[in-house]
């Protein structure tokens, strides 16, 4: 086949003008042509009041000869190639080896751990999955306990539990990391497989959102249980068995021992009792930067009409988005981060007596406000010297936020009006607050350090130079938010295993090696590849596992 990019056509166009396109592209005839596929499909819309569609098309021909003479023909044009090979190939397979023998554990089911256990299930290594919290369906009752009756499970939560915690969030399967194996393209067609729609697979920032990542989360988990992988739930790591620089086991929070000399930490950014275990245990650990800050909210439809002018509304293009940075005269960076259209400001707390904010959307993308993190970057500059340090200030600043918000789960709020005017907001404006289990008005300016505080009130104004109505005296600022990423990295070697603890594997967000659900998921499939190729070298045999 041939891949044909940069296939440009108005907003209204039809089929036939895909087609027409193709043929013009390639100088062929349209009986010449079988038929094509949509590779990717994105819209530019920097020109207000005007939409272009732009497509990545892969056309198959009649005559295979044919496209060979194309390629020679049109080699000058690298807007034509052929397509290349994006299914995945397993690197190993476990078939003569004794599942008994070499079994590994997967700590956590977020998309890392998921995609870990699910490679190596697939590959025949039966691997045993374990998750502190409970299964999604039930973790989805404690998760409304907290939106609506303010009552938090610190072990089933939104950062805990089945899906981790991008099952509570808008489901966003895009990244800017390298992807030069279309490891991608695999963790889309396993969710594709459990019931994602088709067009994940080409629209340019795909999204699944909570009501549907919950049937699939099952479905993937049927899938890893029929191929002799087991999943446990409410199985806390509490501690990890390393002897001579390598690890020999896993301990449960019930006393159950698990003998393994290959474990996969994909515990996700917020499992800070985990973090704290294995800076006990030796294994090395740095601090990492992060960014914090506040979600902010505007009616939907005054971002569709700033990003799309007359077209806003239409269903090709959905509710808009935006992505915003700005540099500010304190040497600090303000940016958007998981923007949410249509969506809802969420609890994400997972420790008592903190506030935690999120953004979440559903597939449908229909609720009236849009939010978006507005954050500010922070280094190890900031904090003292210590690996853990990080965590320590992430809970600072939530701890303010709860009392801030009444000390009962309500989120402290404030009007950007009011927070640039530095005043209380004391009512509610023509934006109303989204998050759940309830909000109180009051001043924001003592919920984060004042230098970012000072540049969030820099940064508004420039925002709205960008999108008309951004800093609009009724929109909503919610606080905290400090669960951006994981603010530790658990190095690794390029093996995958920690530097200086053999046969631990950190992965994902909570490592420090991704951020969202598709990096996580690629990087669990990485590492699950490693254990297995280190498994089949022999490597940390355990003759007689026992529990």
């Amino acid at each position: 086949m041939l891949r044909l990019t940069e296939i440009k056509l108005p907003l209204d166009h039809t089929e036939s003008e895909l087609t027409t396109a193709i043929l013009q592209r390639l100088g062929i005839t349209v009986d010449e042509l079988i038929g094509f596929s949509i590779a990717r499909r994105s819209y530019d819309a920097r020109k207000r009041g005007v939409v272009t569609f732009i497509y990545t098309l892969d056309a198959e021909l009649k005559n295979k000869a044919d496209e060979v003479a194309i390629l020679e023909r049109l080699q000058a044009d690298n807007r034509v190639s052929s397509t290349p090979d994006m299914h995945y190939h397993f690197v190993a397979q476990a078939a003569h080896v004794p599942a008994s023998q070499y079994r590994p554990v997967v700590i956590g089911t977020g998309p890392c751990g998921l995609f870990a256990g699910l490679i190596l299930a697939q590959m025949g290594f039966h691997p045993l999955i374990l998750e502190r919290g409970k299964a999604v369906r039930e973790r989805t009752k404690d998760t409304f306990g907290l939106w609506r009756q303010g009552q938090l499970n610190p072990e089933s939560n939104v950062q805990f539990g089945e899906g981790g915690a991008g099952t509570f969030s808008d489901g966003k399967l895009h990244s800017q990391i390298k992807d030069p194996k279309h490891y991608g393209q695999k963790v889309l067609m396993e969710f594709i497989k459990a019931g994602a729609p088709p067009e994940i697979l080409y629209v340019s920032k795909p999204h699944i959102g909570t009501f549907r990542l919950v049937g699939m989360l099952e479905k993937m988990r049927a899938t890893i249980t029929s191929l002799g992988g087991e999943i446990r739930f409410q199985s806390r790591v509490e501690d990890i068995e390393i002897d001579n620089g390598q690890v020999r086991g896993v301990m449960l929070a019930d006393g159950e021992h698990i003998a393994t000399g290959h474990v996969v930490l994909a515990v996700g950014h917020s499992a800070r009792d985990t973090f704290q275990m294995l800076y006990d245990r030796g294994v090395y650990i740095e601090a990492k930067p992060f960014s914090v800050g506040l979600r902010i909210e505007h009616p939907q439809s005054l971002i569709d009409r700033c990003r799309f002018g007359d077209n806003a509304g239409n269903p090709l293009l959905g509710a808009a988005d935006y992505k915003l940075v700005h540099h500010c005269a304190n040497g600090r960076s303000v940016y958007s981060f998981c923007m949410c259209p249509g969506g809802t400001v969420v609890a994400a707390a997972s420790e008592p007596g903190r506030v935690v904010t999120n953004g979440m959307s559903q597939y449908s993308r229909n609720e009236r406000n849009a939010n978006s993190g507005i954050v500010v970057g922070v280094t190890p500059v900031d904090y003292p010297e210590h690996p853990l340090a990080g965590v320590a200030f992430q809970r600072h600043w939530e701890e303010r936020a709860f009392e801030l918000g009444g000390c009962n789960y309500r989120a402290p709020v404030q009007l950007v009006g009011d927070f640039l005017a530095g005043r209380a907001s004391t009512a509610l404006g023509t934006v109303i607050p989204s998050y759940t289990p309830g909000v109180h008005w009051c001043d924001l300016s003592t919920a984060l350090p004042d230098y970012a505080v000072v540049a969030i009130r820099e940064a508004l104004p420039a925002f709205d130079r960008q999108i008309n109505g951004f800093a609009m005296d009724d929109a909503v600022l919610t606080g905290v938010e400090t669960r951006t990423s994981s603010p530790i990295r658990i190095k690794r070697s390029e093996n995958y295993q920690s530097l200086n603890t053999a046969g631990l594997y950190p992965a994902g967000e909570g490592a420090g090696y991704a951020g969202g659900i598709l990096s996580a998921a690629i990087d669990g499939i990485k590492v699950a590849e490693a254990l297995a190729l280190n498994i089949i070298a022999g490597g940390a045999k355990i003759e007689e596992p026992h529990r």
